[in-house]
C-alpha cells in the first residue's frame, strides 16, 4: 500500500477537494472530506468503494462537471477555472442519441466543437474501426447489443482525443462475458498505444476488474468519502486471475473494503421527542432487506459460523457491491463480526439463523432499537403523538439535516422497510403515514 512517485508531474491533481451541502441552519452535509489525489501520465487508476460512498461525485469534480465546495483541481499545475480540462467521460448508461446513427453519435462531440464535416468524418471512422464497430456506421442504437452500444460510447469519448479518459462503471450494465471482452479491448487499445489518451481513471465496484486493468487502485471510505487505501499494482499485462499475486491482492483489497476505518457511535438516544434532531453523527443505513441478511446468516451457519468474504462472494457469483450492504447490516445489528476479511457469526446471529419467522422479527426489532438511532427516534416520536401517527415527511425533514435529498429519501425508505419488518410501526404508502405498532 503506497502512494506512487512519478518523475513526470501529474496531469490532474486534486488538493484538499471537498463536497458538502450547506443547510439553512448553517450546518453542512459533508459528502467528500478534504481529499488529495493525483492522476499521473501512463497510469490506469481504478477508484473502488461501497455504493453511495461518493466515487462518481469525486469523478465529476475532477472532470469539472460538478463544482467543488472547497479545495482546487489543477490541470498541469494550473488551477482549473474556466472550461473543462481535456478529458472525456464514458458513463454506465450508454447515453446515445437514438435518432442518430453510430457514425453520427461518434461525430456529435466534434460537431459541437465546430470541426469541419470532412475532418470529423475521417476521425470518427478511424476510432469506430479501432473499437471494433467497422461495418455498423449506419446502424441506429436500437439495432445494437449492449456491448456494441458501450463501444459507441467509448468511441465517442475517444474521438475528441482526451488526455485523460474517465470511465464511470462503464461495464456494470453488461453481462459477464461482454464486460470481459470490452475490458480486454480497452487494454489492447491502451497497451498498443492506439489511442492518444495519456491516463485512464475508472470508477468501479468490481475488485477483480480493478486489479485486471489498473496500475493503481484507490479505495474510498465513506461518511464522508475519503481515501481509505492506495495500492500500486505491480504485475505485468495480461494478468492471470489465478496467479498467487493476483489472488493475494484481490484478497487484501477485499479485507480493506470490509474493514471499517472508523467506529460508529451506535448508542441509541436517551430521549427523542418530536422535532429533536438526530444525533450529530447519524448512522447511514445500508440499503438492504432483512431477508437478505437472513440468507447470509443461514449460509454462515451452514459453513460452521465463519466464511472468507472474498470466497463467499465468488461462490455466490456476487460482486463486492452486492454483498457488502448485507454484511454491513448484519454487523450493524450485532449479528456478525468481521476480522481481516473473514465473517464470524455471533451468538445473536446464530439464534437469528435458527429462528422461525416470528422469533426472527422479535430479534430484529430488539437489535434495531438497540443499534439504530433513527428507528429508536421514529418509535419515540410516534409514542409522543396521541394518535400514534406521523407523516413520513416529518422524518424526511430530520434526515435532510444529515444527508443529501436523494440519500434522505433512500434512508427513509430503508428505515420504513426495516421498521415494518420489525413491527415497530405500520406504514400506509398511499397517505405517507406511519402508525406505531403497539406491543
Amino acid at each position: 500500500m503506497s502512494t506512487p512517485s512519478a518523475v513526470e508531474a501529474p496531469i490532474i491533481e486534486a488538493r484538499k477537494l471537498e463536497k458538502f451541502y450547506a443547510q439553512p441552519d448553517g450546518s453542512r452535509i459533508q459528502v467528500i472530506a478534504a481529499t488529495d489525489l493525483a492522476v499521473y501520465p501512463g497510469q490506469i487508476i481504478a477508484l473502488l468503494g461501497p455504493s453511495g460512498c461518493g466515487k462518481s461525485t469525486l469523478l465529476r469534480m475532477l472532470t469539472g462537471l460538478s463544482p467543488a465546495s472547497a479545495g482546487s483541481v489543477y490541470w498541469h499545475g494550473e488551477p482549473v477555472r474556466d472550461g473543462s480540462p481535456n478529458v472525456s467521460i464514458v458513463f454506465q448508461s450508454f447515453a446515445l442519441f437514438p435518432w442518430l446513427t453510430v457514425l453520427e453519435n461518434v461525430e456529435a462531440p466534434l460537431e459541437a466543437r465546430g470541426m469541419a464535416s470532412i475532418d470529423r468524418h475521417k476521425r470518427a471512422l478511424r476510432i469506430i474501426d479501432a473499437v471494433g464497430l467497422d461495418g455498423f456506421e449506419s446502424a441506429y442504437p436500437k439495432e445494437l447489443s449492449g456491448g456494441m452500444k458501450q463501444r459507441v460510447g467509448v468511441a465517442r469519448a475517444l474521438v475528441v482525443e482526451p488526455e485523460v479518459l474517465f470511465m464511470d462503471e462503464p461495464f456494470s450494465a453488461l453481462d459477464v462475458l461482454t464486460a470481459e471482452t470490452l475490458r480486454g479491448e480497452l487494454l489492447e487499445l491502451w497497451l498498443g498505444h492506439k489511442i492518444p489518451t495519456r491516463a485512464i481513471f475508472i470508477v468501479t465496484h468490481n475488485i477483480e476488474e480493478a486489479v485486471i486493468l489498473a496500475d493503481r487502485v484507490v479505495v474510498l471510505g465513506r461518511n464522508p468519502a475519503h481515501i481509505h487505501a492506495d495500492f500500486i499494482v505491480d504485475m505485468p499485462h495480461p494478468r492471470d486471475h489465478k496467479s498467487s499475486s493476483f489472488v493475494e491482492l484481490v484478497d487484501t483489497i477485499y479485507r480493506v473494503l470490509t474493514r471499517p476505518d472508523h467506529e460508529h457511535d451506535s448508542a441509541p438516544p436517551k430521549s427523542a421527542a418530536p422535532g429533536k434532531p438526530l444525533q450529530a453523527k447519524a448512522i447511514m443505513l445500508p440499503h438492504t432487506r432483512p431477508g437478505g441478511m437472513a440468507g447470509l446468516l443461514e449460509i454462515l451457519q451452514d459453513q460452521g459460523g465463519k466464511a472468507d468474504l472474498h470466497k463467499l462472494a465468488d461462490d455466490l457469483a456476487l460482486e463486492v457491491d452486492a454483498l457488502l450492504p448485507t454484511i454491513d447490516t448484519a454487523v450493524l445489528l450485532g449479528m456478525l463480526r468481521l476480522a481481516e476479511g473473514d465473517a464470524f457469526i455471533t451468538p445473536d446471529g446464530q439464534a437469528f439463523a435458527q429462528g422461525d419467522i416470528q422469533s426472527r422479527k422479535a430479534m430484529f426489532r430488539k437489535a434495531a432499537l438497540a443499534h439504530i438511532p433513527l428507528l429508536c427516534q421514529m418509535q419515540n416520536a410516534l409514542k409522543a403523538k396521541s394518535d400514534r401517527t406521523l407523516s413520513d415527511e416529518f422524518f424526511r425533514d430530520l434526515l435532510d439535516e444529515h444527508f443529501s435529498e436523494d440519500e434522505s429519501r433512500r434512508q427513509l425508505e430503508t428505515a420504513i422497510q426495516w421498521g415494518r419488518y420489525a413491527e415497530i410501526f405500520d406504514y400506509d404508502a398511499a397517505t405517507g403515514k406511519l402508525t406505531l405498532t403497539e406491543a
